[in-house]
């Protein structure tokens, strides 16, 4: 079964975000730009996510969506991330975790940070690890559509597929167009019905 989880995040590509929002000219002079909070792009972004019925355009806008997650506003923890991520691609997975750890412990309240690190335990197959990592995740980013796919991959995994419906139908009310969860539904759907015949 295909993992959609948010490792995938680091290998998205990157889109410039505008960081700006006009605001009117006053007593002539040029229209300014003032600057949006992070979390004003965000709803910003999942509110287009979620209106948007072109699979392409959907892809792109999750892309800003993950590339807001991954910037953390420090250049340290960012730099840990890129470390672990590459710690993961070459699966030295005791490195990667150090790092994680660590941006966890420095950082808290960075929702990617828990997520990567949710990530990481699931391919290392510590699933309650990862369950409590993922648990944190959406305490800080309720929308993490990542982080619920990876849920609803334990679950599957774990043979809880009611519960994975539910959390693969989850994601379709933040992300409607993504296709790896439109296919869970259906086929979990199916296997769900035929169990009950």
């Amino acid at each position: 079964m295909r993992i959609v989880f948010a490792v995938c995040a680091a290998l998205l590509p990157s889109t410039v975000i505008p960081s700006v929002a006009a605001t009117p000219a006053q007593d002539g002079a040029p229209a300014s730009r003032a600057p949006q909070t992070r979390e004003q792009r965000l709803d910003a972004l999942f509110s287009s996510l979620k209106r948007e019925r072109n699979e392409k355009a959907a892809e792109r806008t999750a892309a800003r969506i993950y590339d807001e997650w991954n910037h953390s506003g420090s250049a340290s923890i960012d730099l840990m991330m890129q470390w672990s991520q590459k710690a993961i691609e070459d699966k030295k997975y005791a490195v990667a975790l150090d790092f994680l750890d660590q941006v966890v412990t420095l950082q808290p309240t960075y929702a990617e940070g828990w997520n990567r690190r949710a990530t990481l335990h699931y391919i290392m197959k510590n699933y309650g690890k990862s369950m409590a990592d993922i648990d944190r995740t959406l305490q800080l980013e309720p929308r993490h559509f990542g982080a619920i796919s990876g849920l609803a991959q334990i679950m599957a995994d774990t043979g809880r597929k009611e519960q994975a419906l539910q959390a693969w139908q989850r994601v379709l009310d933040i992300y409607p167009m993504l296709r790896s969860a439109q296919n869970q539904v259906a086929t979990l759907s199916e296997e769900l019905a035929g169990e009950g015949i």
